[in-house]
C-alpha cells in the first residue's frame, strides 16, 4: 500500500511544477530543505499527535461531566436535609 504524499512533498512538488523545466534535482532538493525548515519553525504537530491529544481531551471532558453530575447530586442531597 502506497502512502499519500506528505504535505511537505505536496508543497515541494507544487513549487517545482511552477519552475521552468530542466532546473534539476539540486534545486528541488534545496527547495525541499527550505520548505522543511519553514515547517519546522511553525511549531506544527503530526496528525497522530493531534488525534492523541483529541482523545485525551475527550476523556477529560467526559470525566468533568461525570464529576459535575456528582456535585449536582450531592448538592441536591444536601438541600433535602
Amino acid at each position: 500500500m502506497k502512502l499519500p504524499p506528505s504535505p511537505l512533498d505536496q508543497v515541494t512538488a507544487a513549487l517545482a511544477d511552477a519552475l521552468p523545466n530542466g532546473l534539476g534535482d539540486d534545486l528541488r532538493d534545496n527547495m525541499r530543505g527550505a520548505v522543511r525548515g519553514a515547517f519546522e519553525r511553525l511549531d506544527l504537530v503530526t496528525r497522530e499527535e493531534f488525534e492523541v491529544q483529541e482523545a485525551v481531551l475527550r476523556r477529560t471532558r467526559e470525566k468533568i461531566e461525570q464529576l459535575e453530575a456528582q456535585v449536582r447530586a450531592l448538592e441536591a442531597e444536601l438541600l433535602k436535609k
